[in-house]
């Protein structure tokens, strides 16, 4: 499965990025927890230089927590900030809040030097499409600022929110890169709902899920579908729709009813928290 999504109105976003990045003091990279590696785009990394950092590790309820702690310790190791962050508990915002001073401390100390104490900071909010910014800017706000949704591409041009501590947003739309070097990239960004699914064949990348947690949590689809993941996958697929009663007509499995269910499945949390990275592999 060759994937690749990266509509017009992503490189508009990029070069709105790039005339806003002279005001910006501090950059909150958010990432899903599930996939650190592959939801971070490389753009940001060549658009946020020289600025503070900070990167939030979101969805924590969703991945596996042993793993996302060894995240957070290698995001570490290279001097980021980082947060662990289940973007829609109510503590969301108190957690984000002293987090944002400890990434701008050194050039709070700068400022103060130069006699400016007091000037609110300024923070693009930036990441992937569908991995919590408007949500995690909503909580830190208190009110519905942003628009948010289950979907990509909901957020489409960048927005200045006024909090009260001191910190301005910017809320910038879900970008991607126009290609995606490795597939494997593509097919996790895939997985957790940050493509279009209107582009995918959710048969396959759910056949591609199954191969994946049959490897490595195959007790995620025994629990969920009695179903062991063996075989080409197909045959599990046809099995995990028959226990579901997902029929067609003749009372076979409908393969593509069942898909969804699975992707949905996965990308909700009912099928446990699941992380389909580790630093180790990636070389983080």
């Amino acid at each position: 499965m060759n994937l690749q999504w990266y509509p017009g109105h992503m490189t508009k976003s990029v070069r709105a990025m790039k005339e806003q990045m002279g005001l910006i003091d501090l950059v909150i990279e958010i990432v899903d927890a599930r996939i650190p590696y592959s939801s971070r785009n490389p753009d940001i990394e060549e658009l946020a230089k020289g600025k503070c950092r900070m990167l939030v590790l979101n969805k924590t309820d969703l991945a596996d927590p042993s793993v996302t702690a060894l995240w957070k310790k290698a995001f570490e190791s290279r001097g980021i900030t980082v947060l662990e962050l289940d973007a829609r508990k109510s503590d969301a915002a108190s957690r984000v809040r002293p987090l944002i001073r400890e990434a701008c401390r050194e050039k709070t100390l700068r400022d103060k030097k130069r006699g400016i104490v007091g000037r609110p900071v300024k923070a693009m909010i930036c990441g992937i499409p569908n991995v919590g910014k408007s949500t995690l800017i909503n909580s830190m706000v208190g009110k519905t600022s942003a628009k948010t949704g289950n979907k990509p591409g909901v957020t489409r041009g960048n927005q200045w929110i006024q909090t009260s501590f001191g910190v301005t947003l910017l809320d910038t739309p879900g970008i991607l890169w126009p290609k995606f070097e490795d597939q494997t990239v593509g097919r996790h960004l895939a997985l957790i709902g940050s493509i279009n699914d209107d582009i995918l064949d959710e048969k396959e990348l759910a056949l591609e899920l199954i191969r994946i947690l049959s490897e490595a949590h195959p007790e995620a689809l025994a629990g969920k579908y009695e179903i062991s993941g063996t075989g080409d996958g197909y045959e599990a697929l046809e099995l995990a729709g028959t226990r579901l009663g997902m029929l067609g007509k003749g009372g076979e499995a409908d393969l593509s009813r069942t898909a969804k269910r699975i992707l949905d499945d996965f990308r909700s949390g009912r099928l446990g928290r699941i992380s389909l990275e580790t630093p180790e592999k990636e070389k983080a």
